[in-house]
C-alpha cells in the first residue's frame, strides 16, 4: 500500500460509510491518497483495484455475517485478497503498536466513478454477449437487501435479461431473508421463479461476491453444485487446465478434471486460501462449496455477478435447462452441519 493510491469501497450496512471515511482520513495522515468507490460489492471493487492500477484496495463489509458485525477486507494490487500472512503481518503491527506516524505530507481522498462501469465491460468481456441477448431471458435476482443491488439488475438487464429483483432495497438489517444465502430460506426465490416462468433464480450474499442459483422449478442447487457444472462447461473449452478448491469440496471435481485432460489443487478451508493458491499457479478455475465460485481469467476472487453470467453464458449454448444439464453430472451427495 506504500505511497497508494488506494480504493475504498464499503456495503450497506450503517456502520459502513463511517469505517471508510476514518480509514481514508488515517492512510490521508500518513501520506496516502485514497479514492471512494461508494457503495459496490466487494468483487466490483477488487477488480476495479487490478484494472484501475491500484497499489491495493480495502473494502468494508462484514459479508455474509449478521447486521451488527462490520469487518475491513483489504486487496493487493493484483485485485486478490491478501494473504493470511500479511493479515498476521498487519495484526503484529496492530499489536505492537508499530504503526506509522505522519510524515508532514498529507494525502488526499477523491472518488472514482469508473469502478462500476469498469466492472461491467470485465464482466461481459468473459462470455458471449449476444448469444445471451438472444435467448432473451428470465432472470429473478434475490440481492438480499446488499450491495449486488447496486450492480447484478443493471447488469441483467445489459445482457438482454428480463429481470425481476426481491429483496431490491440495500438495507443494513437484511430483513429480506438475511444476509447468507440457504437452501433453507430462498423459499421466496423458489416461488418467484415459478410464478415468472423464468429461466434460473439467483441469490447473492451481504457483499456479493457468492451466489446460490434456483432452476427453472424452483429447485434450490448447492453450491457444489453449481460449481461442477460450470468447471464442467469451463474445461469443455480450456482443457489442460487447474481448478483450485478446499478440502471439503466433493470428490466429483476429479472425475470432471480428468474427463480434460485437468488436475485439481486442494487447500485449506477458506476463499483467502483458494484465491492466493491460484495466483502462483495461474489456475483457471477455483471454488468452494458454499457458492463461491472463481473464473481466473477475469478475477481470482469469489465474485457472484461474473457467476451468474458464466450460467447464462452456459445455458445460451444450449437448448437444454438448467435442470437438465445439472442432471449430465455424475451423481453426487453433498451434506453439512453449518
Amino acid at each position: 500500500f506504500k505511497d497508494g493510491p488506494i480504493l475504498i469501497g464499503y456495503d450497506g450496512r450503517d456502520s459502513s460509510i463511517v469505517i471508510a471515511k476514518t480509514i481514508c482520513s488515517t492512510l490521508n495522515f500518513v501520506g496516502i491518497d485514497c479514492n471512494l468507490a461508494g457503495l459496490v460489492p466487494t468483487p466490483c471493487l477488487e477488480y476495479a483495484t487490478k484494472k484501475l492500477g491500484y497499489k491495493g484496495g480495502i473494502m468494508i463489509t462484514a459479508s455474509h455475517n449478521p447486521p451488527q458485525y462490520n469487518g475491513i477486507k483489504p486487496a493487493a494490487s493484483d485485485g486478490v485478497e491478501i494473504s493470511r500472512e500479511d493479515e498476521a503481518k498487519i495484526e503484529d503491527i496492530y499489536f505492537t503498536k508499530a504503526w506509522n506516524n505522519s510524515s508532514g505530507k498529507w494525502g488526499t481522498t477523491g472518488s472514482d466513478d469508473r469502478v462500476i462501469s469498469t466492472y461491467f465491460e470485465g464482466i461481459k468481456s468473459q462470455v458471449n454477449t449476444s448469444a445471451i441477448k438472444e435467448k432473451k431471458f428470465i432472470v429473478v435476482l434475490d440481492v438480499g437487501n446488499g450491495a449486488q443491488a447496486i450492480t447484478a439488475p443493471e447488469l441483467s438487464k445489459e445482457l438482454g435479461c428480463k429481470t425481476i429483483t426481491i429483496n431490491e432495497k440495500i438495507d443494513s438489517t437484511f430483513p429480506g431473508r438475511g444476509s447468507e444465502p440457504t437452501p433453507e430460506n430462498l423459499d421466496k426465490l423458489s416461488q418467484t421463479v415459478l410464478d415468472s416462468n423464468a429461466d434460473i433464480g439467483v441469490a447473492f450474499d451481504g457483499d456479493g461476491d457468492r451466489s446460490l442459483f434456483c432452476d427453472e422449478n424452483g429447485k434450490i442447487l448447492t453450491g457444489d453444485k453449481s460449481a461442477l457444472l460450470l468447471t464442467k462447461f469451463i474445461l469443455e473449452k480450456n482443457p489442460n487446465s487447474t481448478v483450485v478448491t478446499c478440502l471439503n469440496s466433493g470428490s466429483s471435481i476429479e472425475h470432471l478434471a480428468k474427463q480434460s485432460n485437468s488436475k485439481v489443487v486442494r487447500t485449506k478451508v477458506g476463499s483467502v486460501e483458494v484465491s492466493r493458491k491460484m495466483v502462483p499457479i495461474n489456475a483457471l478455475i477455483g471454488f468452494e462449496e458454499n457458492g463461491g465460485f472463481m473464473y481466473g481469467k477475469h478475477n481470482q476472487v469469489r465474485d457472484g455477478a461474473m457467476t451468474l453470467a458464466l450460467v447464462l453464458d452456459l445455458l445460451a449454448s444450449t437448448k437444454k435447462t438448467l435442470s437438465q444439464k445439472i442432471e449430465e453430472l455424475p451423481p453426487s451427495f453433498t451434506t453439512k452441519d453449518k
